[in-house]
């Protein structure tokens, strides 16, 4: 119903809120099915996405068809109880996620220069105050 409300009063969502979110915290075992129980009482699903690479369990993508449903999904999931682990539901924000990769790329291109030019990351000898 609150959803219902916020339609017709037209208000203002907040920039980050995302027919996206993504899930942390989750039992590795979770289902499919589970997962649409448990989210799918917020509102239509269009796809989720259960990570099951090693870097990536425990974790998933929910897409809702309404950003209403989502922010709704966000406001009550938030901190549920799914076997003994609270969930951690956030907005995708691919800004976000893309800042860990491009820290690693950063690095890697610092240190192929440092290489290229002969520099290393050794701290300035004495010799070159005089």
């Amino acid at each position: 119903m609150a959803a219902v409300s916020l339609r017709k009063s037209n208000a203002r969502l907040p920039p980050e809120v995302n027919r996206v979110l993504y899930v942390r915290n989750l039992p590795f075992n979770i289902s499919s099915e589970e997962m649409y129980d448990i989210f799918g009482k917020y509102g239509a699903i269009r796809q989720i996405r259960l990570g099951n690479a090693k870097d990536t369990r425990g974790t998933a993508f929910v897409v809702y068809e309404d950003i209403y449903d989502a922010k709704n999904a966000v406001d009550h999931l938030s901190g549920f109880n799914v076997a003994n682990r609270y969930l951690i539901v956030l907005y995708y924000q691919p800004t976000k996620m893309s800042k860990k990769s491009d820290v690693k790329k950063k690095e890697e291109e610092i240190t192929r220069l440092q290489e290229k030019y002969g520099l290393g990351s050794k701290t300035p000898s004495s010799s070159s105050s005089a």
